[in-house]
This record gives structure tokens, sequence and C-alpha cells, in this order.
């Protein structure tokens, strides 16, 4: 086999969990080319990993808004001559949904391997795949993502390591010589954390360790909120909307990280640095980050960690 298509289309942290799968299968097959079929505004994330030869995006939640226009129609007839002009072995799809299925079989003469019915969100998906595989829902996301690589490909991925591929150029040039990056936002109001906390925690960064707190965002709302927070910790800085992978490497350049459940905590993850993940409304034993001496997690479902224990671990994080 020489050539892979993989789908998976979003998030961005479920995109970051599949990064180590991709990194099994480059070490154990060098010279196939890896490509990513992909959201548009995901596609920085798949072309950090150096072992992805080409990114297919595409721009469903922009499509959907303007389901009727010229524009829209013209861009998927783009999207379906690129995949059946080009010739690929296998399609790996990792997302189980339909919607990643109807791309997958724009693909000519390549079957189609995914998750079997009961490991799988949409488990019509399923019907169409040529090969499927069972995944226990018992694994966290990232060795869900690896255990299907290692049944597709045969091999047995080594789990106790794991290795997510990235590679980050140098901080952007606005960056502070040592800073903290503070991720506050989160798709949904029940995974945030108190803003009093994050001032109390950053606050404290600032005056015990030295670094100056940065705080990115992504829509207005998110911009409103770094706002206030920035007004309330000395000396913080609200970071400029930054590509995907200059926020990767506004990350791998910290001092430290301390983030809600969001696609850049986990990005943070991925780039290896001293990082605290906070939970309030999701479990992290399903969804939290790969945890190492650099990297934990704290909370769970119907919780919310103090500052003193988020200080404390993050402590641990940066021994």
């Amino acid at each position: 086999m020489s050539r892979l298509l993989l789908i998976r289309t979003s998030s961005m942290g479920d995109l970051v969990h599949t990064l180590p799968a991709v990194t099994d299968l480059a070490r154990r097959f060098p010279a196939m080319a890896i490509d990513w079929l992909v959201e548009e505004s995901f596609a920085d994330i798949a072309r950090l990993h150096p072992a992805v030869a080409g990114v297919v995006p595409i721009a469903m939640r922009r499509w959907r808004k303007a389901l009727f226009s010229t524009g829209t129609w013209r861009e998927l007839r783009a999207v379906r001559t690129t995949l059946r002009s080009s010739h690929y072995d296998l399609v790996l799809d990792s997302q189980g949904l339909m919607k990643s299925v109807l791309f997958g079989k724009l693909v000519r003469d390549a079957p189609m391997a995914g998750y079997d019915r009961a490991s799988i969100r949409e488990p019509m998906a399923s019907l169409f795949y040529d090969k499927r595989y069972s995944v226990s829902w018992e694994r966290n996301a990232v060795d869900r993502n690896r255990l299907l690589f290692g049944q597709v490909f045969g091999y047995e991925p080594d789990l106790a390591q794991c290795d997510f591929g990235v590679h980050t150029g140098p901080a952007p040039d606005w960056c502070p010589a040592r800073y903290a990056v503070l991720l506050t936002a989160t798709s949904r109001d029940s995974k945030l954390w108190p803003e009093a906390s994050w001032v109390a925690l950053g606050s404290t960064l600032t005056a015990r360790d030295g670094l100056q707190c940065v705080l990115p965002w992504g829509n207005a709302a998110e911009q409103q909120r770094a706002q206030r927070l920035a007004a309330l910790i000395p000396g913080a800085l609200v970071a400029p909307r930054e590509r995907l992978d200059v926020a990767a490497a506004l990350l791998a350049h910290a001092q430290a990280v301390v983030g809600v459940d969001t696609g850049l905590t986990h990005l943070a993850n991925a780039v290896d640095v001293p990082l605290v993940a906070i939970y309030t409304d999701t479990d992290p034993l399903r969804t939290g980050v790969v945890e190492t001496a650099r990297s934990r997690n704290i909370g769970g479902i119907g919780q919310c960690p103090d500052v003193g224990a988020v200080l404390a671990v993050l402590a641990e994080c940066r021994a």
C-alpha cells in the first residue's frame, strides 16, 4: 500500500487526537503517502505533522450556511474532481459520520475502512465500509484512534508511549520573553472555569513566577472575555487572532499553559509544554489530555477545581 486518504474533518481536538496514530503509521510504513481530508478551518492542524503529504480541505460548516449558492456548488465540484482524479489504495474514515462517508465514497476503486457499528457515533456509517473494526468506547480518544489504525494496518501500537509528531515554528514576534498561555474559551458555557479563578491564577503566575499571561481567543465573545480578564491580571496580553500553526508555535514556546476542555488545550498537549487541563463538565478519562510528566488533567463532570489545586498541579508539571 502506497497511498492513504485519511478522513477526519473536525473538531480541532479530534484532529489532535488523531496525530499520534499518524505517527505510529508513519514509523511502520515510512514510504506511505498520507493525504488528510479536513475541514478548512482546521487544515493547519493536519499540516503540523510531517508525515502528512497533502491536505484536502472541505468547508462543510461554511457550505451549510449557503447551500444554494453557486460558489458552494462550485467548491463541492472541485473537491469531487480532486477525489475522483486521485488514486488511493485505501480510504480510512476515523470520523465515523455519514458526512465523512459521503466524501470517502467519491474516491474511485479504493476500499473504505472504519469502526464497526458498535464503535461508531453514527452506526449507519459503518454499513458503507468495506472493512470494519471494533474499538472499545472505554478507551480514551487518542487510544481509540491508535487502535483503529493498528487493526487496519496490522500492528500493535505501544500505548505506553505517545508521540504527536508535531513540528512548529518559532514563537510569534509579539510574544513576551517568558509567558503563560491561559486558554479560557470553550464551546459550551458548562465547560468554562470561573473568571474570578482565572484572575487569581494569572495574578499568581505573574507575581510569583514572573510570567506574563497571554490570552488567545477565537470569536467576538471569547475576545471580550479575554479582554475582561486581561484588564484584571497585571501585565496580561490579549493575543491577536492567529492561524492555528502560529497558535501551535505560541503554545510550544510557553513556560506554562492552563486551559479548559478546548481544542487549543489538546494542541498544547501535542507540543509537550507544562500543561494543566481543567475539566468541569466532561470526563477527562475519555477526552482528557494525554498525561505525562508535563501534562495533567484536573476536575471532571460536575467539578470545579480551585485555584490552589490547579497551581499545585502546574508546579508538578513544571518541575
